[in-house]
């Protein structure tokens, strides 16, 4: 019967056991498989990062840094790769932690060469299978069903048909903006205008005539009278961004608003009448503002009448995979790119990561993944390297120059697939003088 043939599948077998490296070696090169070795966790490294490896075996107990680490690194730095944990001290714990981290197999030796041939196809049959689609759960336009979304909800259920100031917290792209639109369209006042203000982003001495309007030679410039933002929301709703940015002169201006429904345009000494709901947002606490004379604790009490608190990001559970698909879904519809996926390594990472950025962030990511993705999978390898796990050590200067040869050598006979001659090319000695130093260096059990 005819062997089967792998001469197109690069293996990285890893291990400080000369003898169980030249095992598997000698059987899997018997089916064809191109087969590297490393002796250690650094080299094993050296040689992912050389070599287009798509099988990585590797045991876990070794001195110095533990296969863990080598599996983690592979896990997240190499995409695609297979991952087969070997070991001679079988613990139930090593098994749940490298397949947690990223193995698909765990072998204890000593096993035969069927149980080795049988986990190698099988790790590789499962690297190639793409997984998990994930509906999105939404409410007033908004995705999510964790318990924290799920009191925004019934909040904002209650609030939207009222005419009661909200106040908003959350930190930067939490989506405030996106609880303020569901306050307003969902209220009876859907058909009014909805005008956002970025209060942050406005320069103070420019926020007045903005919010308020000025008549015609109220300043220079003024060649004519215009409305602002509060005229532009009559009868709907204002959304009052970043109000803790706000000045204390521009505080009493809103208070006045807020408790007379009135202004005065820059320039006029007419009141204008305004029927306007205002949501105001903020990422810092305003009563501490409060406490240090920053923020007009009048204007607060005006402002908190219902309070809604975003969750951040990290603080959502599953919502995050919700909010991963439906980006996914949108930018490769919108870029005419074929189906995408993500495999389940790179959705756990999303998970494990902290989201500084929050959902913002999240939706920039997604797009940008979407943009320079080459293949309809998005492994980890894909991600930003603060996703990922990297095994690698920086080395100092303190190192014994026995050490930099060792370990030289050995990654050089690694890249060289084990050949003496070819290893002693590269390395411009002779074969004798490396034979003496693999004497000298080679590993022990």
């Amino acid at each position: 019967m005819k062997k089967k043939e792998f001469t197109n599948i690069n293996v990285l077998v890893v291990d400080d056991s000369p003898e169980s490296v030249e095992l598997i070696k000698r059987n899997l090169q018997s089916k064809g498989y191109q087969i590297y070795t490393a002796s250690n966790v650094q080299s094993g490294i050296k040689v992912l990062g050389s070599v287009a490896i798509d099988l990585l075996i590797t045991d876990l107990k070794m001195p110095g840094e533990s296969g863990i680490e080598l599996v983690r690194h592979a896990s997240e730095n190499h995409k695609g790769i297979g991952i087969l944990v070997v070991t001679g001290f079988p613990s139930i714990q090593g098994a749940v932690e490298s397949i947690k981290i990223g193995a698909e197999e765990y072998l204890v030796k000593s096993f035969t060469d069927e149980e080795l041939f049988a986990a190698v196809e099988r790790v590789l049959t499962k690297t190639k299978k793409t997984k998990i689609d994930i509906p999105s759960v939404q409410n007033f336009g908004i995705i999510g069903e964790s318990d924290g979304m799920k009191k925004i909800f019934s909040t904002i259920r209650k609030a939207k048909s009222t005419n009661a100031t909200v106040l908003i917290y959350g930190e930067s792209g939490t989506g405030k903006e996106l609880v303020a639109r569901a306050l307003h369209y969902g209220g009876n006042a859907s058909a009014a205008p909805f005008v956002p203000v970025n209060c942050g982003g406005i320069p103070d001495t420019l926020l007045e005539s903005e919010l308020f309007g000025y008549v015609k030679g109220a300043f220079t410039g003024a060649t004519e009278t215009r409305a602002g933002f509060f005229q532009t929301a009559d009868g709907g709703t204002i959304f009052l961004d970043e109000i803790s940015n706000t000045s204390l002169a521009m505080q009493a201006k809103l208070l006045r608003v807020l408790q007379e429904k009135e202004f005065y345009m820059v320039g006029s000494k007419k009141t204008l009448k305004v029927n306007v709901r205002i949501v105001a947002a903020t990422n810092v606490d305003l009563m501490q503002l409060v406490k240090k004379g920053l923020f007009r604790e009048d204007l607060y009490y005006r402002l908190n009448i219902i309070t809604i608190d975003l969750p951040p990001l990290r603080e959502r559970g599953d919502d995050i995979l919700q909010l991963i698909y439906f980006f996914l879904g949108k930018y490769v519809k919108e870029l005419g790119k074929a189906s995408m996926k993500f495999t389940p390594k790179a959705l756990q990472a999303f998970k494990d990561y902290s989201w500084p950025g929050n959902v913002r962030e999240l939706q920039n990511l997604i797009h940008r993944l979407v943009i320079m993705s080459e293949d309809s999978t998005i492994d980890i390898p894909d991600l930003p390297e603060s996703f990922r796990f990297s095994g690698r050590r920086s080395k100092g200067l303190d190192r014994k120059l026995e050490d930099v040869e060792r370990e030289y050598i050995l990654d050089a006979l690694a890249a060289n697939k084990n050949n003496i001659s070819q290893t002693a090319i590269s390395l411009g000695i002779d074969r004798k003088t490396l034979r003496d130093k693999l004497k000298k260096y080679a590993p022990t059990n």
